[in-house]
């Protein structure tokens, strides 16, 4: 991984110099590629050509499977920044992942397998069961006077009324905003009061590593403070005692009773809104991501079987909660519309132990396994001892999400889980892009560890600097976005203008991602980081992702992130955060880890200040929070939004440490 650093001169504002090279390469097992959707590199090139030079027709073509009420007159209207996919059709997302699989005959198939944290509690459900249990709440939301355009407010545990709620609310044209179980009764209220939600459909609590969650009282705590909130539906999982406000709460099960199994999917523009979610702002309040209806569905499912190849008789298990993107597109939305078979698990990875992934797996079968570079790295650190003995042989097909992984640990998941037979994909995309944009295709592109590898079909990016002009191959720079995709997000809920701002005022026309990337010679693209967690060191921008890379591959380390501070001389120096494996940190493995540092990237990346740390502050779905790091390493107060943070003594913690 040792390459020359080149230094990026006057006039560079914008790009990265890349300072690793990774040069294993993992072609597709023949085996696989025999069998798959996409089985050549050929064959995805030939989709690439044309979803680039005819994507009207590409995408018309592949628009057929979904249930249309009204056929749409145009496939795209483009006025950047704002798209219009397959203007005047009428459609519903609910019948999209529902209706059609009844449709042709496929009713009895498992859409749903469940697995509770308390152990031995399993449940599934059909794509006809499910389909009567979207239909009987969306009758009782109708019956309650939610209307179409009505946003309804979701804050449940990862049990299968998540899934059926956000298809109820499809069902009748609500705008569902589903609130992760985890956020505070604060984090409910802002986002209720951004939303003007209607409705909250929550339960009176859930199970966390052996924990029962208070979901119903942070509910009721964020409802003092949400006055447009008129109804609250109570699901009653862990049977605590929760108070019920006589005329606003009802419990699930007396919404339902009665209602009819074949409430019918109301009729909706392709681009009325379908759901709103909340990504955290790195100042102010959330924003409130808007996709719709039509395009959305299209490009969840699509992505879903090319990305994941799906075949009818896998099982798909996607480990994000639905309180993220990645719950919404390849939890419920892409596998349910492409009539696959999910598999969900309430708890945590490590509730009521640290082996039980690798115990669900074994008995549940699944064939797909998607999950977290951080929860991988987690595995890695827990030890071997939780995997050793366990049956892991139903997984054809590896997948991580949520951050660019480090190539120890890619090699250790390809070896370890997936046992050097199973295809990594290793996805790069955003809430903001409603499915995945870059990705290995598992039966046709060669995998790099720790690389995205190719867009998809219909995904033009470019690597610009600063001033909207492209960086030689090998440099890094802003990753952007020359064409639209049917899952594009379609503004920030109430905020035009912050949409523009944001993704659209810097290159003009382009989609700005807010990532670094760089692209290599074989046309692999490489996420560097987000572009504000750039080191700028004597003048050279460096990737925080590949000093953190460099630090991982040292056997004592499980993570690592690294943030600048400033420095008077060097503009920024290099500080690094990392947790290690086991053992006492001392001063010894400090020196150890700046010489493998030196080793590995370059005399300009070793870090000036080395802290260890138990753990890392990460939101709730992972990601390592770089710039509460940047304020501890530069001894600043935090400042900005902090409700997406998973353990606030985490921070408290790094405060009070000596490095």
């Amino acid at each position: 991984m040792n390459v020359p650093h080149k230094a990026a001169g006057t006039g560079d504002a914008g790009r990265v110099a890349s300072v690793m090279q990774e040069d294993r390469l993992f072609p597709p097992p023949s085996a696989f590629s025999q069998r798959a959707r996409i089985g050549s590199l050929e064959e995805y090139r030939r989709l690439y050509e044309a979803a680039r030079t005819a994507p009207a027709s590409f995408w018309d073509e592949r628009a057929r499977a979904l249930p249309w009420m009204r056929p749409y007159d145009t496939v795209l209207d483009w006025q950047p920044p704002d798209a219009v996919w397959f203007r005047g059709g009428l459609t519903n997302a609910s019948a999209a992942c529902l209706d059609v699989h009844l449709a042709a005959g496929r009713g009895e198939k498992t859409a749903l397998v469940w697995v509770g944290e308390p152990t031995g509690e399993r449940r599934t459900l059909t794509y006809r069961e499910l389909h009567a249990e979207v239909c009987r709440l969306a009758a009782g939301l109708s019956r309650l006077g939610v209307k179409p355009g009505d946003v309804v407010s979701i804050y449940m545990p990862m049990t299968p009324e998540l899934v059926v709620a956000m298809l109820a609310c499809a069902r009748i044209g609500a705008v569902h905003s589903v609130i992760f179980g985890g956020f505070s009764s604060e984090a409910i209220a802002d986002r209720n009061n951004d939303a003007q939600a209607v409705a909250v459909i929550t339960a009176d609590g859930g199970w966390r590593r052996g924990a029962k969650l208070p979901l119903k009282a942070n509910v009721d705590e964020a409802l003092t403070k949400s006055p447009s909130v008129r109804h609250v539906i109570v699901l009653k999982r862990t049977g605590q005692p929760v108070s019920m406000t006589a005329g606003r709460d009802r419990w699930w099960h007396d919404v339902v009773d009665g209602m009819p199994c074949d409430t019918p999917p109301a009729a909706m523009d392709s681009e009325a809104p379908l759901f709103i979610l909340y990504t955290s702002g790195s100042t102010g309040k959330p924003k409130g991501i808007k996709h719709t209806t039509a395009g959305y569905v299209l490009w969840a499912k699509t992505t879903a079987e090319w990305v994941f190849d799906l075949r009818d008789d896998d099982l798909f298990w996607c480990t994000a909660d639905c309180g993220w993107i990645t719950g919404h597109s390849y939890v419920t939305y892409g596998p349910l519309a492409a009539g696959a078979s999910i598999l969900i698990y309430e708890g945590a990875p490590n509730a009521p132990h640290e082996g039980r992934f690798w115990e669900i797996i074994e008995q549940e079968k699944p064939t797909i396994f998607y999950t977290a570079p951080t929860a991988i790295r987690s595995f890695m650190k827990w030890g071997m001892q939780h995997i050793e003995g366990r049956d892991l042989s139903s997984l054809r097909l590896l997948g991580t999400v949520g951050e660019g992984i480090n190539p120890e640990a890619w090699i250790w998941y390809h070896e370890v889980i997936g046992g050097t037979r199973c295809p990594i994909v290793d996805t790069w995309w955003q809430t903001e892009t409603g499915g995945i944009m870059m990705s290995p295709l598992p039966g046709c592109t060669p995998t790099k560890p720790g690389s995205c590898t190719l867009p998809l079909p219909g995904v033009v990016p470019e690597i610009v600097d600063a001033e909207g002009r492209p960086v030689e191959q090998g440099q890094g720079g802003w990753l952007v976005m020359n064409a639209p995709w049917p899952g594009m997000l379609r503004g920030i809920w109430g905020n035009d203008e912050r949409f523009r701002e944001a993704y659209w005022s810097r290159v003009p026309g382009k989609y700005l991602a807010g990532d670094n990337a760089r692209q290599d010679a074989d046309g692999y693209y490489w996420i560097m980081g987000r572009i504000d967690d750039v080191l700028n060191v004597a003048g050279h921008r460096l990737s925080t992702i590949e000093i953190e890379s460099a630090l991982v591959s040292h056997p004592s380390v499980a993570e690592a992130a690294a943030v600048g501070r400033p420095h008077e001389v060097k503009g920024e120096a290099v500080a690094v955060f990392v947790t290690l494996r086991g053992g006492e940190p001392n001063d010894a493995l400090k020196d150890a880890l700046r010489k493998h540092v030196r080793h590995q990237i370059g005399a300009l990346a070793v870090p000036d200040d080395i802290h260890f740390a138990a753990a890392l502050p990460k939101t709730r779905s992972g990601k390592i929070m770089r710039r509460l790091l940047k304020d501890v390493a530069a001894g600043r107060e935090t400042v900005g939004d902090t409700t997406t943070l998973e353990d606030y003594t985490v921070l408290a913690t790094l405060r009070g440490n000596d490095e």
